[in-house]
């Protein structure tokens, strides 16, 4: 699984932010990442330099071998909380997406 992390030029410490970005990634979609070919991590400061609730914002988008990418967003007071709720809804419809395909087969 690659992860492939971009953010706006407002974000700061931007190895220390890949590297935590990284970790969250791999913890919580261990258990589904066979299924993953790619993960793209798109941060950004809504408000820039001004500070204010919920202006940091994670989209976090799967790419599946042979299906459609399927993404999910949150919005949080800061970086490592935007990411970890972005990524733990993708985690959800992940799981949603492979259950249903499971039952198919």
């Amino acid at each position: 699984m690659q992860i492939q992390v971009n953010t706006d030029n407002t974000i700061q410490g931007r190895q220390d932010v890949v590297q935590m970005v990284e970790s969250v990634v791999k913890s919580k979609l261990d258990a589904v990442s066979q299924s993953i070919t790619r993960i793209e991590v798109h941060l950004q400061d809504q408000n820039a330099h001004k500070s204010g609730p919920d202006d940091k914002r994670c989209m976090v988008e799967a790419r599946l071998q042979g299906r459609a990418p399927l993404s999910a967003t949150h919005d949080a007071d800061n970086i490592t909380s935007a990411v970890s709720g972005a990524v733990d809804k993708l985690r959800n419809v992940l799981d949603t997406e492979l259950g249903k395909l499971r039952q198919r087969r």
